[in-house]
């Protein structure tokens, strides 16, 4: 997924694949999501459903990978009943040899994983700058005018954006070398375990003075440490090295065919693969274990968690996203959670058709909305449910925005939207929850919102396992908080908008009420 480069002067936090790091002290957010409005209300529907038996569903995370050893994953974890461990033998005979609890497109026999990719942008002008490099306008046939426009317009993008990179990595650079002066200067005027309540009071005597106070806020509530600044250095680096970069060999490692869609059999068993931070996350979201006192709970109490690694450190290849979605349907999943996105897609028909096939088989594809803010009408975030040469919408695919737990503003300010083709929004704003290595952190971003929904139908068809996916859709759009007529600051724009127009709903998750219209429907 495309990141978004924010400069110092608006924030001083890193950026991680899809979502935004802070630092905040960890009570006050902790679970806000599964508790009352503005949360989904995750807790009244578990008081609601306490006579009722549940069944488990299976999860695909299609994602960077997943911590399968995390201490708050265990029990969570789908296996492959099949396929025996470590075998060498394709035991099942579905072409993935021991894939026992997922399978990771980003890797290959030898053991050795992908984890940058380029832009998808940068792999078409990379295409393109093979055929028109060096030639001038009047060099080009009518044609190749259309393929030649789009060269320039790329080749100007990634040039800006590289730009952009290169600027905040030097702002960062010299935030990293500044921060230990920073830190003592703050100390030496308020103490060494000084508040943001201290800073606040600081009264500047110079512009100076005004700066130090401005930082030493971002210090003191957390988000502005060594840790983010090192964050950043690496996604901006990260950027310039492999995203942008024309010359990197995306598949190195994997040695298939990227445009083949009947090369199938590649990659590995490792369904966790180098980072794994944000799979482990919205995995955690879905379904860490609740209520053990360690982290924060997931949604869903009787799920597995299937690991399928096809997210990259930039852009997804439309190939490993296609065939991902396959391997999760055929292996049993009830519900995929796609917390990626893109703004350009050269497969689109082959996605699409992997996602009808999801369709055909009841599975529902829940899709993040992208993190531009930004509205999807002007600007796609494939995969889409949207495509010009769809005839219909598909029936199980939803698209989820990001909601926060401040009711004056409830749309976080990252968050995409459209009253079109965002369906709903879900808590994905200050979100506590696994990362690798057993530890926890909060993240946010539409990819944490996404994983919210999957872990609400993943508990409904736990629980209505008569009721079909279909229905169950149905009910979590129809059940959802209402906020039609509520003005809030919009997106990206902080311009006054209705609520209600920036989804098809107008409303936000609400697991006790879509809980209720389950009980109402199951007994007729």
């Amino acid at each position: 997924m495309k990141k978004r480069i924010i400069t110092l002067s608006l924030a001083l936090f890193s950026l991680g694949i899809m979502n935004f790091i802070y630092g905040q002290k960890v009570e006050e957010i902790k679970n806000w999501y599964n508790g009352a409005t503005p949360g989904m209300n995750t807790e009244k529907a578990y008081s609601a459903l306490k006579k009722q038996k549940s069944t488990t569903v299976i999860v695909a995370v299609i994602d960077s990978g997943i911590d399968i050893e995390h201490k708050d994953l265990q029990g969570k974890i789908w296996t492959n009943e099949d396929e025996i461990p470590n075998n060498g033998i394709d035991d099942d005979n579905n072409g993935y040899i021991d894939d026992v609890h997922g399978w990771n497109f980003l890797g290959n026999p030898s053991g050795e994983n992908q984890n940058y990719a380029r832009l998808e942008k940068t792999r078409i002008c990379a295409e393109l700058h093979a055929k028109f490099n060096g030639k001038s306008e009047s060099e080009i046939s009518s044609a190749d005018k259309a393929d030649y426009d789009k060269y320039k317009e790329l080749l100007k993008s990634i040039e800006d954006e590289r730009n952009q990179n290169l600027q905040a990595l030097e702002q960062y650079t010299q935030l990293e070398q500044m921060l230990p002066t920073i830190k003592a200067k703050l100390v030496e005027k308020l103490g060494e375990n000084f508040t943001e309540e201290d800073v606040q009071k600081m009264k500047p005597e110079s512009a100076q003075d005004m700066q130090l106070k401005q930082i030493g806020v971002y210090i003191a509530n957390g988000q502005l440490s060594e840790e983010n600044i090192k964050d950043a250095l690496d996604h901006f680096h990260s950027g310039i090295d492999y995203q942008l970069n024309m010359e990197y060999n995306d598949r190195q490692f994997i040695g298939d065919d990227p445009d083949n869609f009947n090369d199938v059999h590649y990659g590995n068993n490792d369904v966790e693969g180098p980072e794994a931070l944000h799979g482990t996350h919205v995995g955690g979201i879905i379904g860490a274990v609740r209520h053990n006192e360690l982290g924060g709970d997931g949604v869903a109490d009787n799920i597995k968690l299937m690991s399928v690694r096809a997210v990259p450190d930039g852009d997804e290849q439309d190939k490993d996203v296609a065939l991902a979605i396959r391997y999760a349907v055929d292996n049993g999943a009830s519900v995929i959670n796609m917390s990626f996105g893109k703004a350009y897609s050269r497969h689109q028909k082959e996605v699409y058709e992997a996602m009808a096939y999801a369709d055909s088989k009841g599975v529902l594809l829940v899709h993040a909305a992208g993190n531009d803010g930004v509205s999807l009408d002007e600007n796609p975030n494939f995969p889409t449910n949207e495509y010009s040469f769809q005839t219909k919408p598909l029936d199980m695919y939803v698209c989820i925005g990001a909601s926060t737990r401040n009711k004056k503003q409830l749309a976080a300010d990252f968050s995409n939207f459209s009253s079109r083709q965002v369906n709903v929004f879900a808590p994905g704003f200050e979100i506590y929850n696994t990362v690798p290595q057993s530890e926890y952190k909060i993240l946010q971003g539409t990819s944490m919102a996404a994983p919210m929904v999957s872990g609400v139908a993943a508990l409904l068809k736990s629980y209505f396992p008569d009721l079909s996916m279909k229905e169950i859709k149905d009910i979590m759009l129809a059940s959802a908080k209402q906020y039609k007529g509520t003005m809030v600051p919009s997106p990206g724009t902080g311009e006054s908008v209705d609520f209600g127009k920036l989804s098809t709903t107008g409303g936000i998750i609400d697991v006790a009420a879509a809980v209720k219209m389950c009980q109402a429907k199951a007994k007729k």
